[in-house]
């Protein structure tokens, strides 16, 4: 397991294990997509990057994200 995962200091920096999980989701898409780590990638896979990322400071979840879904149509 990634070691900055059995904390929940990364929990709590995004807030909660839902916003955890949605922002390295999508910060994963990204980096499969071409997107260039934003942190020292040596010998790291992609989820320890991103954690990384995380605790850095680098990336974070955007208060009041909307969905390309609409509900009210």
């Amino acid at each position: 397991m990634i070691q900055p995962l059995k904390d929940d200091t990364i929990i709590k920096m995004v807030g909660g294990r839902f916003k955890l999980t949605a922002l390295m989701q999508k910060r994963w898409l990204e980096l499969m997509q071409g997107a260039r780590p934003l942190v020292d990638s040596t010998n790291k896979t992609e989820l320890e990057i991103i954690a990384q990322e995380i605790l850095e400071g680098k990336i974070a979840a955007e208060i009041g994200e909307t969905s390309d879904a609409s509900l009210t149509e």
